[in-house]
């Protein structure tokens, strides 16, 4: 059995922390680096240990592992000692270029040549971010989805540098930890799953804007119709069920009847501008109280605990 990868990750924020808490039930050393003011502010082994009692109360989780992988997690504020350390270092930082330039092109200097940086950003280029580094080939994207602990899926996304050495490892090391990487073969805007998320997302809002239905009926169509059957049967597997020359004929009627503008919507600007923020003001396309933010916080991990184990996913 080969030995456990060390694990450091950059950034004690949520993406951070709930990177470190997957690789520590996985059996790794992990060493999460504060930046900022994370010391002050984030609170990563209280955040982990509440996550794993989570799933300890949902039985996802054997109660008595929390302390043992608890354990294995360590916080400094020295990249260096980070950088002696770890085998892969994942960053967790802001969505920020010249920052993450900064700080690739830092830890590629520290690190053993051997080390693979990755990056959790979700919108930024890969490619570019490794642009201030001497060994770009060992820089590559990683995106995980919050919740990082129970979201199964990771886009491991290749730069115009990376080597495929790195790929398939970082393949294998994410897989091994009980991750579904997915490989992204180009380095373009929104990676893979964010742009197919924000063209439903482009849609239902585009829905609720032409008066077809409401925002909540808009959400309950997705929850009880095709939203269900997407963990069982995605796109490509229900176009080729259904049949290609199905698939076209509907597309050929349908399409010059949805949404297609390269702009936000005007409707979601008129949001912005009342400060309708959504959680963060209380009301965006719906109305939120404290009591309903905290139900659909806790609603979403229960749910997706449930969801894993009805799949076999956890």
């Amino acid at each position: 059995m080969s030995e456990k990868k060390k694990i450091a990750v950059l950034g004690a924020g949520v993406m951070g922390t709930g990177i470190a808490q997957t690789f520590a039930m996985a059996g790794h050393e992990v060493k999460i680096i504060y930046v900022y003011d994370d010391k002050l502010r984030a609170k990563p082994m209280e955040t982990m240990e509440t996550g794993l009692r989570v799933l300890a109360d949902n039985q996802a989780l054997a109660e008595d592992r929390i302390p043992e992988i608890l354990e294995r997690v360590t916080c400094t504020e020295s990249l260096e000692e980070a950088a002696a350390f770890a085998d892969v270092i994942f960053e967790c930082i802001v969505e920020n270029l010249a920052v993450k330039q900064d700080y690739f092109a830092k830890l590629d200097a520290m690190c053993k040549e051997s080390t693979i940086l990755a990056t959790n950003t979700s919108a930024i280029s890969v490619t570019e971010i490794a642009e201030k580094s001497i060994h770009k080939e060992r820089i590559i994207g990683t995106h995980f989805w919050n919740p990082a602990y129970l979201m199964p899926l990771v886009e491991v996304i290749k730069t115009r540098y990376v080597s495929e050495d790195v790929v398939h490892e970082t393949y294998d090391l994410l897989e091994k930890a009980g991750k579904c990487p997915v490989i992204v073969q180009k380095d373009v805007p929104g990676f893979l799953a964010n742009r197919m998320q924000h063209a439903l997302f482009r849609e239902a809002i585009s829905i609720v804007e032409n008066g077809i239905a409401t925002a909540e009926d808009v959400d309950k169509a997705i929850k009880y119709g095709f939203g269900m059957r997407l963990g069982v049967r995605a796109p490509m597997e229900v176009i080729d069920a259904g049949g290609t020359d199905l698939t076209y004929s509907i597309h050929e009627y349908l399409f010059p009847h949805i949404e297609n503008s390269t702009e936000p919507s005007k409707l979601l600007k008129e949001k912005l501008e009342e400060g309708k923020l959504g959680f963060k003001s209380g009301e965006g396309f719906m109305k939120w109280s404290q009591s309903d933010i905290e139900k659909s916080q806790k609603d979403l991990i229960e749910g997706l605990i449930k969801v894993a184990r009805a799949l076999d996913r956890l």
